[in-house]
Parts: structure tokens; C-alpha cells; sequence
């Protein structure tokens, strides 16, 4: 549905609004409110060692070859993974790609009426290339921020062996529960200009069959205003830093953004580019540039290409789902689909007992032909890894616990829908007021024994399972590869058929 000529899109402020308009005007998305990436910085480090917080491109460089010098790495990130690669090339040429010029090509490459595939321009996009092959020699980006997952950026910054990393903005309130004085810096421009990168946490769009009935259309109206309002956005769950592009929603920063708050009044929010092309080649070609085999022309033209290239043909098929199982989590027993993933991912490990915390998948198992790359999406992006051991019923329980309670540096759960998903067990759960209790563990309809002994894989992202990992007295094996390359190359080689679900949880 057309949404331009609405007094909801009415309300986006317009620098934000362009970046959804389509060449003909229309708008089929309004962007709700933002994700904030920039550069978590230990600001206790730069006091520490009398280097001057960085206020622009220059001393953004001056700082990270100062930190270079004594030791520390100055900035680096998790370039194994395609956002961070896409992500950073467009931050270095913000005020390039909000140009009238970039403006004239992001409407072009983005219509949705268009059937060519589109590459890009030779205004912009070689001046693009130019300033990230710059930003990579000034700040060292080195072959081995290729290998880096979501942990290793993470341990380094914690540990104070890197002054700046990249980040969401989420990042800077986790640090700082550790007792690290952090602030998230913004992209400084090679002009001068500063802008904060903000990927939208939530967009809506309208069907286009509600303008055939008009008391739908009403009704779903109603909806959006209030989805759009300021009591609506400050329902979000991780709502703390969240910013709105609606110019009716107050600014509302924590500690954690204050010192953003200039760039946001001045609507220096910069919406990524987001397309699936452009994730892929941007992998592929950035990867490249940091390893010395592209050159910023060399660059511009193997992006052009790629983008200009027909679709490939259909990818092989390597597994079928008969059926659909939907996310959505019930406190009578929990998530269908994760359930699916749980059950399914026990077979494949061959435990007795599953634990996976609850960001492991990505949402619902679809009634579809999977591609290896579809069965790959499902396990969610985030480094996700394997620890086994052996555990008496005791240990499992306390280990359950620390699942669902939460532990300090650990994960913890923030609502239902983050509580852990087990397998090959069920576990009741108490609320309250937002906290959760564990109060029983059973197997096949009884509470397991403090004696009996199980086989147990855990899910979790090292960050994640750091406390059990800190634990002498209990030894976790490691797996050998990474959850997400474990589940594809076992549906590959066809050994995976997916299990049913089960009620495995009871919130009451």
C-alpha cells in the first residue's frame, strides 16, 4: 500500500522518509525507529594512557596509531561477517551517500517497479572505494579481523587489548555493568561531518488489498498510529536506546547516548543500506580490500560487477519441511519452531539433553524447499557454539537455573520469549514481575534425580557461556565447529529429518 500521501508518513522526518521513497514517490515502508552502531570506545583506556577522545577523522586515526605504538590495537571488528563489511563501507562516505547524488542512485537501485539490475554509479560509489581503502590502511584493518567472529572483538575490548571496536549501542550499557567506562562513538567523515550508522529496529507496511475495504483500512490505521506514537515506541522491549525517526516521539537518551545527542537533534542518522546483494558482494569485496588483493578501483568495478550480474539459477534443494511451525511463544509450552530446532539439533549431537539460550534461532520454520543457504539462516548469526559434558541430575538443574535466572556475565533472560529451549527434558518456570524462577526439571512426565546422569549439549555464544567456562570444577568439551556449520553440513549429507515439536516449557 501507498503510504506517501498518508499523515503517518507525514510524521517521518523527510531525510529519513527518502531513504523509502520510491522513484515514482510512492512509499510501501515507513521506518519506525533505529538500532545505533558506531564505535564502542573504553574511554577509561584513553584516560588511561593521555590520548585525547576523538572528535573527527583526524584524531580518530591520530588515537588508534597512538594505541598502535604502546601495544593496543586502536580499532578493530568482526569483518568475518557480512553487516560489518557492508556496514563500515557505507560509514566511512556517509555525507558521499547522502549526497543529492547518492540520494538519486539509492532511489534508483532500491525502486521495487524496476526489473534491471542495477550497479553503481561513477559519482559516488568510486569516492566510496577510495575513502575505505583509506580508513583501512589508517587504522590497520589487518587480514586477521577476517577470522573474527562476534566474540573476539568483544574479549579484546573486555580485556583492554583493543580501545575501540565496532558495535551496536547495545553494547555500551553491557560494558559498563563490567565496570568498563564506555560511550559508543559516531562515523567521522573525511569532510568533517559526523553521523550515527542506525540499521531500523522496526518497519511497517500496510497491505495494499486494505484499500479495497475501508473499514479495514480504518482499523489498520489505527494500528500504525499507534505503532508510530510515542507511547507505542517506548512499549519496545529493548526500548532503553532505541531511537524514532518520527518527529513526534521525544528524544529520550540514556547515559549511555548522551553524548549523541547533538547529531540526533541534527537528524545525522544515517538508514543502511540493507539489500541482500549488497550483504553478500560487500563480504566478498571489503574482505578483499583488507587482504591487499583489490584496490579501491580494482574494488568499485568487481561491486559493479557482481551487482550487475544476473540472478543466479535456483540453488539445490537440501531439505523439505512439510509443514510450518511458527515462533510465536506460548507459556503452555513454549515455541513450536525452536522446539523443531531443539529436537532436531539433539538427534544431530546425540544427547540425551538439549539447552539452547533462547537468541539460538532465527524465527519460524517454514512449510518451503530449503536451500543450503535457507538452512544455514536458521541458526541465528551470532557466533553460536557447542559445550558438552556429562552431568549428573544436580548439575543439570543448576545448569538450567543459570539459563533461565540468568548469571552475572552471562545471559539473561529480559521476557518469555528469551527463556532457554530445551530438549529431551521439560522445565516449569515461575514469573515475576519481569524475573523468572526455575521450580521443576522433568523427563519423560517425572522430576529428574539429583543422581541420575545425563549427556548434555549447550547452546550458547562464548560471551554467553563465559561463567560456566570460568568454572574449574566442571570441564565443557568444545565443539569442533560452529552450531550453524554443524546443522547445514548435517542436513547436506541428509542425515536431518526435523523433529516434532513438543511442549517443553510452562510459564505460569
Amino acid at each position: 500500500m501507498d503510504l506517501s500521501v498518508t499523515s503517518e508518513a507525514g510524521i517521518i522526518y523527510d531525510s529519513y522518509l527518502q531513504s523509502f521513497t520510491n522513484e515514482d514517490g510512492s512509499v510501501n515502508w515507513l521506518p519506525m525507529c533505529a538500532d545505533v552502531h558506531g564505535f564502542i570506545t573504553n574511554r577509561a583506556l584513553f584516560d588511561e594512557y593521555d590520548i585525547p577522545l576523538p572528535t573527527d577523522y583526524e584524531s580518530f586515526i591520530a588515537a588508534c596509531q597512538a594505541f598502535e605504538a604502546i601495544g593496543i590495537r586502536g580499532y578493530v571488528g568482526d569483518y568475518a561477517y557480512d553487516y560489518t563489511c557492508m556496514e563500515t563501507l557505507q560509514g566511512v562516505s556517509i555525507p558521499e551517500l547522502t549526497s543529492l547524488e547518492g540520494y538519486k542512485w539509492r532511489t534508483a537501485y532500491s525502486d521495487p517497479a524496476s526489473t534491471d539490475r542495477v550497479g553503481l554509479d561513477d559519482i559516488v560509489w568510486p569516492v566510496v572505494f577510495d575513502q575505505m581503502e583509506q580508513f583501512i590502511q589508517d587504522v590497520s584493518l589487518t587480514p586477521d579481523v577476517l577470522e573474527f567472529g562476534y566474540d573476539a572483538p568483544v574479549n579484546m575490548f573486555a580485556n583492554g587489548e583493543a580501545a575501540m571496536i565496532y558495535g551496536s549501542s547495545a553494547r555500551v550499557s553491557e560494558f559498563r555493568n563490567q565496570g568498563i567506562d564506555t560511550v559508543v562513538l559516531p562515523f567521522f567523515g573525511q569532510n568533517g561531518e559526523q553521523w550515527l550508522m542506525t540499521t531500523p529496529y522496526l518497519q511497517v507496511a500496510l497491505n495494499r488489498n486494505l484499500e479495497k475495504n475501508e473499514s479495514r483500512r480504518e482499523k489498520a490505521m489505527k494500528v500504525l498510529d499507534v505503532m508510530i506514537s510515542e507511547g507505542g515506541q517506548t512499549l519496545l522491549p529493548t526500548g532503553l536506546d532505541v531511537l524514532s525517526y518520527s518527529q513526534d516521539v521525544g528524544i529520550q537518551l540514556t547515559d549511555c547516548l548522551k553524548n549523541l545527542q547533538l547529531l540526533i537533534e541534527q537528524n545525522h542518522m544515517y538508514i543502511r543500506i540493507a539489500s541482500n546483494d549488497c550483504f553478500a558482494v560487500s563480504k566478498d569485496v571489503v574482505s578483499k580490500m583488507i587482504t591487499g588483493e583489490y584496490n579501491a578501483q580494482q574494488a568499485y568495478e568487481a561491486f559493479d560487477a557482481q551487482l550487475r550480474a544476473p540472478k543466479a539459477a535456483s540453488a539445490e534443494i537440501v531439505m523439505t519441511s512439510g509443514k510450518s511451525y511458527s515462533n510465536i511463544f506460548h507459556s503452555n509450552g513454549g515455541s513450536e519452531a525452536y522446539s523443531v530446532m531443539a529436537n532436531s539439533l539433539r538427534e544431530v549431537y546425540g544427547s540425551d539433553v538439549l539447552i539452547a539460550t533462547g537468541n539460538s534461532f532465527t524465527g519460524t520454520v517454514l512449510q518451503a524447499d530449503y536451500t543450503e543457504k535457507m538452512v544455514g539462516c536458521m541458526i541465528m548469526p551470532n557466533g553460536l557454539v557447542s559445550f558438552h559434558r556429562d552431568m549428573t541430575g544436580a548439575e543439570l538443574k543448576e545448569t538450567i537455573k543459570a539459563y533461565v535466572e540468568g548469571i552475572d556475565g552471562g545471559f539473561n533472560p529480559f521476557n518469555r520469549g528469551s527463556l532457554p529451549v530445551v530438549s529431551g527434558i521439560t522445565i516449569e518456570v515461575k514469573e515475576n514481575k519481569g524475573t523468572y524462577t526455575l521450580t521443576k526439571v522433568k523427563r519423560d512426565g517425572k522430576e529428574i534425580g539429583d543422581d541420575e546422569t545425563f549427556s548434555v549439549t549447550c547452546l550458547a555464544t562464548y560471551a554467553n557461556f563465559a561463567p560456566f567456562l570460568a568454572d574449574e570444577s566442571r570441564e565443557f568439551m568444545l565443539g569442533e565447529e560452529n552450531v550453524k556449520t554443524v546443522w547445514t553440513n548435517a542436513v547436506k549429507s541428509g542425515s536431518v529429518v526435523l523433529a516434532q515439536p513438543e511442549q517443553y516449557i510452562k510459564v505460569k
